[in-house]
C-alpha cells in the first residue's frame, strides 16, 4: 500500500521495550481504539524521551502535540501528554506523565525543540511548570495574569470561584443558560 497509513495493529513491541530498558519506569499502559498510552514516572521523562527518539527500533523523530489537563479530587493533579511519531515507522505513541500540585516536569525540549511553544501553552493555560525549559513564560494570557483559565477550578466568570466578591453578579448570558 503506497502512502501515509495508520496501522490497525498499534506497536505493542515499544512497551516491551521500554518495560526492558526502563524497569520500574512505566507505570502503566492503555491501548485504546489502536492508540497506546504509556504512563511513565516523570524523573524518567527525558531519559524514556531520548531513548524513544534514537533508538532505532522506535525512531520517535516528531513531537506533535502536548497537552496538559486538570483535574479535581483524584491522587494526582494535573496530566501531561506527549503526542509522539515516527516518520520512518509511521509509529504513534502517546506517553503521560502524572504531577501533583507545586510538582514540575522536565522540560523535552533538549530532546525535541518543537516543545518549546507547546510546553509553554500548556505552562500558561493549565499552569504545569517545565523545569528547564528555556524559555518559560505566558505565551497567550497577559504576562502579569495571575490565573490559569483551563484549569477546573476556573469559573466561566474569568476568575478561580474562590477569589471572585460574592456581590458581583454572575455575566447575564451564562446564568441565563442554566435556566433553559
Amino acid at each position: 500500500m503506497e502512502g501515509p497509513y495508520i496501522d490497525p495493529a498499534p506497536p505493542r513491541f515499544i512497551v516491551d521495550r521500554l518495560r526492558a530498558q526502563f524497569s520500574g519506569s512505566v507505570l502503566d499502559v492503555a491501548e485504546f481504539r489502536g492508540e497506546i498510552t504509556v504512563i511513565v514516572v516523570k524523573d524518567a521523562l527525558l531519559d524514556i524521551a531520548g531513548f524513544l527518539r534514537d533508538d532505532p527500533g522506535t525512531a520517535f523523530d516528531l513531537l506533535t502535540v502536548v497537552t496538559a489537563t486538570h483535574y479535581i479530587a483524584r491522587d494526582y493533579d494535573y496530566e501531561v501528554l506527549y503526542h509522539l511519531y515516527s516518520l520512518s515507522k509511521n509509529h504513534r505513541l502517546r506517553v503521560k506523565v502524572r504531577l501533583r500540585e507545586g510538582e514540575t516536569v522536565p522540560s523535552v525540549t533538549p530532546v525535541w525543540p518543537g516543545a518549546n511553544w507547546p510546553e509553554r501553552e500548556a505552562f500558561d493555560l493549565v499552569g504545569v511548570r517545565f523545569s528547564g525549559h528555556p524559555d518559560l513564560r505566558r505565551i497567550i494570557m497577559p504576562e502579569d495574569y495571575p490565573h490559569h483559565p483551563l484549569r477546573k477550578d476556573f469559573d466561566v466568570e474569568g476568575v478561580p470561584s474562590d477569589i471572585r466578591p460574592q456581590a458581583r453578579p454572575a455575566s447575564p448570558g451564562f446564568r441565563d443558560m442554566e435556566s433553559v
